[in-house]
């Protein structure tokens, strides 16, 4: 093990004005899951998304981006027994509250340009299902992926000729877009994440983003334990203890202050990783594939394609280990997740491959451009001996 000093994937960054806010929060003893930092943080929120819509959308600030999963699946009305269409590739968060509502998902593999759901394989998945079950899926979960946005032309064209709505999970999407228009306002709902690792944090949250201020209201509603306005606690229905901290989102204020320094920063680094790996035969390293994609390259990823051994993605991260620098394998699709193994799923095998063959690098505002050469001189050191 080297002894030089760690590089880590990619941790949380503060600007110096979070510890203002918290302060603000314990001077005027709002340190509840309500006050005016949340009030403040979600207007934030909605401004920097807001910058380039037509129709405004309005977020909620909520303690996890897998509690915005959840809580937009409730307001989408899914039901026990109900199946919902889930981007395989992707973290469990995406698809756990699938389970939670006491629904099934049908896992869809991914397409080769964006990395995300195949449309083709939806469409797919949408007419088999029809013919199998007499009935449409309640709803589709896609994933921005490692910051990538979705296939949203194709994707949003078979939802709407379907009339089936889209949760769209961008968890670790935040600032990205794609054909101007924010990710995170691509479905009916949209999700955030701001847990440690992602381009801004709140310690742990994420946001839920509705489509109107009536649906917002259903979502604090549901996200505050489902309490009428009587003066008495009274529950009409089962709610959920989902709202961010004051404090918490003292801390987010401060992160949107910077937000747009930490995406030029995970630009700027994608783009070194790409200048330095890029002359590597069969070393792809993942950029937008057109002009129409904006990706905030939240974390750079890397495929070692055939006819590099199978195992290449492990011996570089092995090597890299070997020089205390973390890097971490793509995600293991969810249809090959033990817990899953009995769920249906339409697969090309995309999935799987990236999995076995792709690599995260480290990210974000900690990591510099020395350490991005650094890493690259190790990564072709390895590729090129293998």
């Amino acid at each position: 093990m080297s002894d030089s000093k760690r590089i880590f994937l990619c941790i949380a960054h503060a600007g110096g004005t979070e510890e203002l806010y918290i302060r603000d929060a314990f001077r005027t003893n709002w340190i509840t899951s309500l006050g005016p930092n949340v009030d403040a943080f979600q207007d934030r929120i909605d401004e920097f998304i807001n910058r380039r819509e037509d129709r405004p959308r309005y977020s909620v600030a909520l303690a996890s981006g897998t509690a915005a999963v959840h809580l937009g699946l409730v307001l989408l009305g899914v039901q026990p027994g109900d199946e919902v269409i889930c981007q395989s590739w992707t973290f469990a968060a995406s698809t756990n509250p699938v389970v939670y509502l006491g629904a099934k998902p049908v896992f869809v593999d991914s397409e080769p340009l964006t990395l995300n759901m195949s449309p083709e394989l939806l469409e797919m998945a949408i007419k088999d299902r029809l013919s199998i079950t007499g009935k449409k899926p309640k709803a589709i979960i896609v994933v921005d992926l490692y910051g990538m946005p979705a296939q949203w032309d194709e994707i949003d064209s078979i939802a709407r000729r379907y009339d089936i709505p889209v949760l769209e999970d961008s968890a670790e999407a935040m600032g990205s877009a794609y054909k101007g228009k924010q990710c995170g306002t691509f479905g009916k709902f949209g999700v955030f994440s701001f847990n440690g690792n992602k381009i801004i944090t709140t310690g742990a949250g994420g946001a839920l983003i509705c489509p109107d201020e009536q649906a917002k209201k259903q979502a604090i509603y549901f996200a505050t334990q489902a309490r009428t306005d009587n003066p008495w606690y009274e529950h009409e229905h089962i709610g959920y203890n989902y709202r961010l901290s004051n404090v918490s989102a003292g801390i987010g204020l401060g992160q949107m202050e910077i937000i747009g320094n930490h995406i030029e920063v995970h630009h700027r680094l994608n783009s070194l990783y790409a200048r330095w790996l890029g002359d590597l035969d069969n070393v792809r390293v993942v950029r937008n594939p057109s002009p129409d994609y904006d990706s905030n390259y939240w974390l750079t990823t890397v495929i070692f394609e055939s006819p590099l051994p199978i195992d290449t993605s492990n011996k570089v991260r092995l090597c890299l280990e070997s020089e205390n620098i973390e890097s971490r394998p793509l995600w293991k699709p969810m249809h090959l997740q033990p817990v899953y193994r009995n769920e249906v799923s339409y697969l090309n095998g995309v999935s799987g491959d990236l999995w076995i063959r792709g690599l995260c690098l480290p990210s974000g505002p900690l990591v510099s451009e020395s350490d991005v050469e650094r890493i690259s001189r190790l990564i072709r050191n390895c590729v090129e001996t293998i």
